[in-house]
């Protein structure tokens, strides 16, 4: 199994809008690395789900239910989306200074690359972060 992080702005899709809808599919991303991180997904893996812009935190836990396909929101077949569902809710969200501030954390992609809105995640850090947000 793999992890990863799935940037959003909650504002756009958030949390709260996974939950609703069940499941979706993760589109509009049109950034070659986080294509490629979309690509190697696979059915089980687990995304830490993160609200970007003004919160800056990790919301909950997302699966991947489907393996990518052509983003349906594009003609541009260089593009492509996987389907996720919302597993659970962190008790607490955690943020991303939260996240700095913890030196386990400091080889995380998301303190050297915060930009990526799709990017792996080591298991151990998955752990930590996920363990973090149960307290």
């Amino acid at each position: 199994m793999n992890y990863w992080l799935m940037k959003t702005e909650p504002g756009t899709y958030s949390w709260d809008d996974l939950v609703n809808d069940k499941r979706t599919h993760w589109d509009g991303v049109r950034n070659y690395q986080a294509r490629n991180n979309m690509k190697e997904m696979k059915v089980g893996d687990l995304a830490l789900y993160y609200h970007s812009v003004n919160e800056k935190c990790v919301m909950g836990i997302a699966k991947i239910v489907k393996e990518y396909y052509q983003d349906p929101t594009t003609d541009d077949e260089r593009w492509v989306v996987v389907d996720i569902e919302p597993v659970e809710k962190l008790k607490r969200s955690i943020t991303l200074a939260e996240i700095k501030s913890d030196e386990r954390l400091s080889q995380m992609v998301l303190v050297n690359n915060s930009r990526l809105s799709v990017q792996p995640v080591r298991k151990e850090e998955f752990d930590l972060v996920v363990g973090m947000g149960q307290s």
